[in-house]
């Protein structure tokens, strides 16, 4: 399923593409667009299935998501996608 493989690539980007960005690892290993994969990945946080799937990082990504929200409400700078500021 290409959900499971979205999660699974989130939980183990970060190790396949020492030799490009994470975009480049995203077209290579699942053949869709950054954008499809991001869309996923918010569709996928409020999943059920996603959650009992792989909890730690469905927890991860709401909480990044729940951060970028509250910085977009407070006027703060939300951190990266990647984990940086």
């Amino acid at each position: 399923m290409q959900e499971r493989a979205v999660l699974d690539f989130e939980r183990t980007w970060w190790a396949s593409s020492a030799d490009g960005t994470k975009a480049q690892a995203i077209r290579r290993r699942l053949s869709i667009s950054s954008t499809r994969y991001y869309r996923l990945l918010d569709l996928l946080c409020d999943s059920r299935a996603a959650l009992d799937y792989d909890p730690l990082v469905v927890r991860r990504l709401r909480r990044r998501r729940t951060e970028r929200r509250r910085a977009l409400f407070f006027g703060t700078q939300a951190p990266r996608r990647d984990g940086s500021r």
